[in-house]
């Protein structure tokens, strides 16, 4: 099993960025937290993160026949972008739309996501555990469950 797990705008500043919100633990500490979850289930993860909207599309592109997931936090690309589900669309590869808070809690912009119609599941407000929420969500699609 192999997912690429992508992160959008302004994850690369987790634990400088409103830590009040989402923590003051870093990108290469979520990294870190989702492979040691994923090494005992034989899940080989790969990691992507881009501030550029065009760079996640190309990533969700290159996806197609080199893994059978994604896990993605498109970040407030979640709320204003339709190319990035139209990639995931186009690639059909199962995927997750995750978020560390909970954005039906915060403003009111950000309760519309473009994303998660064409995801099988959104995970928010759980911090790094959305993550591997998703992972489990994504084995079970995979193998059928």
């Amino acid at each position: 099993m192999k997912i690429l797990v992508i992160n959008g705008p302004n994850l690369n500043m987790l634990g400088m960025r409103e830590p009040e919100i989402y923590g003051d633990e870093t990108l290469e500490d979520l990294i870190d937290y989702v492979i040691d979850y994923c090494k005992p289930r034989n899940v080989e993860v790969e990691f992507y993160q881009s501030n550029h909207e065009g760079d996640i599309i190309d990533a969700i592109q290159e996806a197609l026949d080199k893994f059978d997931g994604i896990i993605i936090n498109p970040a407030a690309y979640t709320h204003t972008s339709i190319a990035i589900p139209d990639a995931i669309k186009a690639v059909n590869l199962p995927a997750v739309e995750v978020h560390l808070s909970d954005i039906n809690s915060r403003e009111e912009f950000r309760k519309v996501s473009f994303t998660a119609p064409v995801c099988i599941a959104t995970v928010a407000g759980k911090g790094f555990d959305s993550y591997l929420d998703a992972v489990e969500i994504l084995l079970a699609w995979i193998n059928g469950a």
